[in-house]
């Protein structure tokens, strides 16, 4: 792949439509990128990564716990987690939409 135009929006329609909380759209050997919705009041079930990631809040409210650091993030907050590391979103306060990208592709 040489080349990627999309948006947000799209793509969150084709994550909609199959049901899924979390929708891959990019997929190169170096990185893979997808947007990751949670509704208000729910669960994030996430376990540690083997890559590197970078989360980019698109829309909503929540906290975020990364090892023993807690944070609220929303629209426009950037968190980079590093591979391993035990994170998760809680306290889903409005729907949450996140780009997401790891590095190298996640396995």
């Amino acid at each position: 792949m040489k080349t990627l135009f999309a948006s947000i929006s799209e793509i969150d329609q084709q994550r909609a439509r199959s049901g899924k909380l979390y929708r891959e759209f990019l997929r190169v050997p170096a990185m893979s990128a997808g947007i990751y919705v949670l509704p208000a009041g729910a669960t994030d079930l996430q376990r540690p990564h083997h890559e590197d990631e970078i989360y980019y809040v698109v829309r909503g409210r929540a906290r975020f716990k990364v090892d023993e650091e807690n944070r609220e993030v929303s629209a426009g907050s950037v968190i980079f987690v590093a591979a391993e590391v035990e994170h998760h979103f809680y306290d889903v306060m409005e729907e949450l939409a996140v780009l997401v990208l790891f590095a190298p592709a996640e396995s």
